[in-house]
């Protein structure tokens, strides 16, 4: 056994040590092949100064398009079931639109109503969001036939509905729509713009309503409609 013990390694044992040493040694195996020495043995060419600057602002475009990236669907026009006895000529805009400005950056329905009236601004900010508030909209200021609700919310609280929705109707349309159902409900009438936004706002009483109608870019309309 001691003199066993004193023997060389194994034919077998002799070809696995040698092929270690081969991929080990950067001078043995890795020499034949001087792209595998490149690239396990060369130094990375990086410029810290520069690493965080290099094309900061620059976009590159996509080598083939995005298989998950849908243009816009354009909104067909489709009857609505409105007739001219449905409408009624909005009066012109007039002054300058205080209501576009109350709009501008509203990040939220609630947000939106209550940038509207001061007095309920509380019970505007605790309005929970649900598409069914969009079925609670009084009588008189209903959803425009053709609406597709994109958002609802809302507060029994303060009487609040708040509802953002699309059509495919002009932006014309909308205004005399909502202009003939307001001042068949006896509440009053008035229009501003700025730009492509419309407001359209009124009273009766200790109630109020404001529609924000824009032209949607696919086509019909945007509106956002708060009722008090």
């Amino acid at each position: 056994m001691l003199v066993a013990g004193c023997g060389s390694p194994a034919p077998s044992q002799q070809d696995l040590d040698g092929l270690d040493r081969e991929l080990a040694d950067a001078t043995g195996g890795n020499r034949r092949d001087p792209a595998l020495t490149a690239a396990l043995a060369d130094q990375i060419m990086v410029d810290p100064a520069l690493a965080q600057s290099a094309n900061a602002t620059v976009v590159r475009p996509p080598s083939r398009p995005d298989p998950l990236a849908m243009p816009p669907e354009p909104v067909a026009p489709r009857p609505d079931r409105v007739t001219a006895a449905d409408l009624t000529p909005t009066p012109a805009a007039r002054g300058a639109c205080r209501a576009c400005r109350n709009a501008d950056g509203a990040l939220t329905l609630g947000e939106l109503a209550a940038r509207e009236a001061a007095a309920t601004a509380g019970c505007a900010r605790d309005v929970s969001y649900s598409a069914g508030w969009a079925n609670r909209l009084p009588a008189a200021l209903p959803l425009y036939p053709d609406a597709r609700v994109r958002e609802a919310a809302g507060n029994d609280a303060c009487g609040l509905r708040v509802v953002s929705f699309a059509s495919a109707a002009p932006v014309g349309r909308i205004l005399d729509w909502y202009t003939a159902r307001a001042r068949r409900a006896g509440y009053s009438v008035e229009h501003q713009a700025s730009g492509g936004q419309h407001v359209l706002g009124g009273t009766r009483g200790e109630s109020a309503y404001v529609a924000y109608v824009t032209a949607a870019p696919s086509g019909g309309s945007a509106i956002d409609l708060v009722v008090r």
